[in-house]
């Protein structure tokens, strides 16, 4: 009876022993599977570049809109009844074309009753000159008084006084008359009419200005401009100019508004794509304006094919810096952290680097490199989010892509 518990307890241990060394056995196992894992992994593919180094032209873009070279007005210079429209809405017209007619009866009656007034100052006129010659005889042999004279003399002077009145009261109906055929000031497009036939033009509320006429070629585009931009052009193009060094005092017209007159500017329309003709400044403003801190300018840029139109939206660009041999890089390349910039670069072990670096001025879409990395190294652009500092990569090189629009638009340029 006291053997049988002992012959239990050391069944029990031989189980006990005999799972351990299972467990063991399979845990040895599962670290040599991870270990074998671990060494399985691959380098991450990575898309690279190298920092190129060349010469950066930069740019300064002011936002505007367009506007005519001349944006007129087409009044109703008088009342009345408009009778007809004579123009093809949003057409071109030119110098002298008929645009409106309004109701001519009531300034004929008006030229008709001037015309009626004219005679008769003439005939008073005849009648006083008739007078004036049979009594200036009698007196001079006393025949007459000199009152008499001076009466007919006066009677003569108001007779032509009347007779003048009398013809600019018809030229002013005359001319009214003229104002009921509204013809075209300038070639241009002509837009939508805001009077239609049988309306009572005019006066106030009813349709004083009826439509507006654009000369649209060249096409103006006004921009304003920040005080530190006014600055920095006026300085670039005066430089340019040879207005820093000149004696002002012995400077032309020309050179002293030289500011006002930046040459080669780009134009920018809402699509993106950019207009094919370069403009100039043609206008400015004579002072900053203290209320906002901007100066307004006025460029012109060719349009021969009338694509733009008044009141579009546009980007202006202008030339102000070149920047030579500096080290370029696309922005996607970037990482930023707390206001610092950094980019990965891969070194000739296919490890990866962490390297801060100083900024410069971007343009389009990359950015000067003034410091912390050197033309020819090679970056990460695509991949930047798998990567740290020490990663071991497989770079292969970002492939620029073609861009048959820029081809095309380059092409038409030429």
């Amino acid at each position: 009876m006291s053997q049988k518990p002992v012959f239990i307890r050391s069944a029990s241990r031989c189980r006990l022993t005999a799972v351990i060394a299972v467990l063991g056995a399979l845990l040895v196992s599962a670290c040599d599977s991870g270990s074998d894992a671990v060494k399985a992994v691959p380098p991450l593919p990575v898309k690279v570049i190298e920092a190129q180094q060349q010469d950066v032209q930069l740019f300064l873009e002011m936002v505007g809109t367009t506007l005519g070279t001349q944006d007129v007005p087409i009044r109703a210079r008088v009342e009345g009844f408009l009778e007809s429209v004579d123009f093809v809405e949003g057409s071109f017209v030119k110098k002298g074309d008929l645009l409106y007619v309004i109701d001519d009866e009531p300034f004929l009656a008006k030229v008709a009753e001037a015309e009626s007034q004219l005679a008769a100052s003439q005939t008073n006129l005849a009648k006083a000159e008739a007078d004036l010659s049979r009594i200036r005889p009698l007196a001079e042999i006393k025949a007459v008084s000199e009152q008499d004279l001076d009466a007919a003399v006066a009677s003569d002077s108001a007779a032509r006084a009347g007779v003048k009145a009398s013809e600019a009261s018809l030229d002013l109906a005359k001319i009214n008359l003229s104002y009921t055929r509204i013809i075209a000031p300038i070639d241009g497009l002509i837009g939508i009419t805001k009077a239609r036939p049988g309306e009572f033009v005019g006066r106030d509320p009813n349709p004083v200005v009826l439509n507006t006429l654009s000369d649209i070629d060249p096409i103006r585009v006004r921009f304003s401009i920040s005080e530190k931009e006014y600055l920095l052009l006026a300085r670039t193009y005066m430089s340019e100019a040879g207005g820093a060094t000149a004696d002002p005092r012995t400077r032309s017209a020309s050179e002293e508004s030289v500011e006002n007159r930046v040459a080669d500017l780009e134009l920018i329309l809402a699509d993106g794509s950019v207009h094919p003709f370069l403009g100039r400044t043609i206008a400015s403003s004579q002072s900053i304006d203290v209320s906002t801190g901007t100066y307004s300018v006025e460029a012109a840029f060719p349009n021969p094919r009338r694509v733009l139109l008044p009141g579009q939206f546009a980007r202006v660009r202008a030339r102000y810096q070149k920047l030579e041999d500096v080290v370029v890089v696309p922005k996607q390349t970037l990482s930023e952290l707390q206001g610092m910039f950094s980019v990965y670069v891969v070194n000739e072990n296919n490890t990866v680097v962490k390297r801060t670096v100083e900024l410069g001025p971007y343009f389009d879409d990359s950015v000067v490199i003034e410091g912390g990395l050197a033309a020819g190294e090679t970056i990460i652009i695509e991949g930047l989010q798998k990567v740290r500092g020490g990663s071991v990569v497989s770079p292969t090189p970002l492939s620029a892509p073609s861009d048959p629009q820029t081809k095309s638009e380059a092409g038409a340029t030429d």
